[in-house]
């Protein structure tokens, strides 16, 4: 919560420019929080100085933005990315190791489950691109779904809360809370479905 103050200073100031900016940054992993971010766009908003709903589009074009953008430097220069002073300080064999073995346990879901993982999601969007298992096309399906679930949210809870700053964060922990278990209960839908299908295709191989 230390980053809120300085940002609601900085958006009030310079408006979306600045949300759209910060939010890049985040997708590079920089260390301040995407949801707080998200917050004090809404903030301003509820304070009078942009309008809330711009702000929520302005709040997934800086999200998805800078994922998209991770995904493809990845994509486009593969294993050698690693080789690069600041990236080779991130992305450590480890870190690489441990999302290497996210994609071999939850596959390509991982790219829905990335958006709630603020340590892994930088890490987990550069290797889906290196790695060249995840299409674009499926890239920006299950990020942009992951991103119309949270980033409405914290916009919307920023602008509702603007002048109730213990109320909002109150629902702020809350709200982290919340959403986790809201994509529990997806990943859980979408684990059932998939054991289903699975269930189906083998029944039918044996009936031939």
């Amino acid at each position: 919560m230390d980053f809120l103050s300085p940002l609601l200073a900085c958006f009030t100031e310079y408006g979306y420019l600045a949300v759209f900016s910060v939010l890049m940054l985040c997708g590079f992993g920089i260390p301040i929080p995407e949801d707080v971010s998200l917050v004090a766009g809404g903030i301003i908003a509820g304070l009078g100085y942009a309008n809330p709903h711009l702000m929520v589009l302005v709040g997934l074009a800086g999200v998805l933005g800078g994922d998209a953008l991770i995904f493809f430097i990845g994509r486009h220069y593969g294993n050698r990315v690693l080789a690069y002073g600041p990236v080779s300080r991130f992305m450590t064999p480890d870190r690489v190791d441990a999302v290497e073995r996210k994609f071999t346990h939850y596959g390509k879901r991982m790219m829905f489950m990335a958006r709630f993982l603020p340590g892994m999601r930088t890490a987990i969007f550069l290797c889906a691109g290196m790695c060249g298992k995840v299409s674009a096309k499926r890239f920006f399906f299950s990020d942009g779904l992951a991103a119309l679930l949270s980033v409405p949210f914290w916009v919307y809870l920023g602008y509702a809360g603007a002048s109730n700053r213990d109320w909002l964060l109150m629902w702020m922990h809350r709200g982290q809370l919340s959403i986790l278990s809201v994509v529990g209960v997806i990943i859980a839908l979408l684990c059932c479905y998939s054991l289903v299908k699975r269930i189906k295709r083998s029944k039918s191989c044996i009936c031939k």
